[in-house]
């Protein structure tokens, strides 16, 4: 099996680096090409054996599955060089959130499938969020499932839940690592702790609340509740975010959703100038 990447950019390198470190392909199996042919040419020399292909029509005649990995506004030139050398069995995933499966059914006539991966995956752990388009058959589900377990737990998602699952499993990440800057930054300022110690000490604690809640045995709420003993230092931290947050959450999901709806709006006028319901 051949697996192309047209886009070698942060997420498009992360995958493919994932994919031949985790044992789930070999770097020759591999065939990428990007805009800027430096980045391509770096990634083969880091991992000998991968093709570094002179354009993305190489790339997609030379694979069995393609990553889409390239900016919204990007896609409709790759489509366009791509179209009249895409066969009707390859599998096309795209891995931009505003391109809607609906979008390149219509631009390609081979099996589609949009997979919102996580800077997570880069140490094989995390979700990717799988949707798939109509022309993909059970064998192509299980195919692509095999290959992206090697990296992370695949969820099957229902395609209008994309923008809020991608905040959760996407963008999370930097979220988290807001608080967790300005827990430490805040430690450093009223105490004097040494940055390194408290950034350390944070780290571990992300590390061993992740594997709690993944255990089965937590939910958010309840490791919550195992932690506060009532009138007890925790609680009194809780008390305050729930009085000092109190609605930033909400907002948080309604301007990622902003931005989303107008990434949306401008593909759908680059591609052919009309509206593609964002929950169909």
């Amino acid at each position: 099996m051949s697996i192309g990447f047209i886009g070698t950019g942060s997420m498009g390198n992360i995958l493919i680096s994932s994919f031949i470190r985790s044992g789930a392909v070999n770097a020759n199996e591999i065939i990428a090409s990007n805009r800027t042919r430096g980045n391509s040419d770096a990634l083969r020399n880091r991992f000998p054996g991968l093709i570094a292909a002179n354009n993305n029509i190489e790339t997609v005649q030379q694979s069995n599955i393609t990553f889409i990995c390239v900016k919204p506004l990007e896609f409709k030139q790759v489509i366009e060089q791509i179209r009249p050398y895409v066969k009707r069995e390859q599998i096309i995933v795209s891995i931009t959130s505003p391109v809607l499966i609906a979008h390149l059914e219509e631009q390609l006539p081979c099996k589609i499938a949009k997979v919102i991966p996580s800077i997570t995956n880069q140490v094989c752990s995390g979700a990717s969020l799988c949707m798939y388009g109509s022309r993909m058959e059970a064998e192509d589900r299980k195919l692509l499932d095999q290959l992206l377990r090697s990296i992370s737990t695949p969820l099957s998602i229902d395609e209008q839940f994309a923008r809020v699952t991608s905040d959760i499993s996407s963008c999370g990440p930097a979220f988290l690592c807001f608080f967790v800057q300005k827990l430490i930054d805040a430690s450093v300022e009223e105490t004097g702790i040494c940055r390194e110690e408290a950034t350390k000490i944070a780290a571990e604690m992300v590390l061993g609340t992740g594997r709690l809640l993944t255990s089965g045995e937590y939910t958010p709420e309840t490791l919550q509740h195992s932690v506060c003993v009532p009138g007890g230092v925790t609680a009194e931290g809780i008390r305050l975010m729930t009085s000092e947050l109190e609605g930033m959450f909400n907002k948080l999901i309604q301007t990622t959703h902003t931005k989303y709806e107008d990434d949306l709006e401008k593909v759908d006028a680059l591609l052919y100038g009309s509206s593609v319901d964002s929950k169909s």
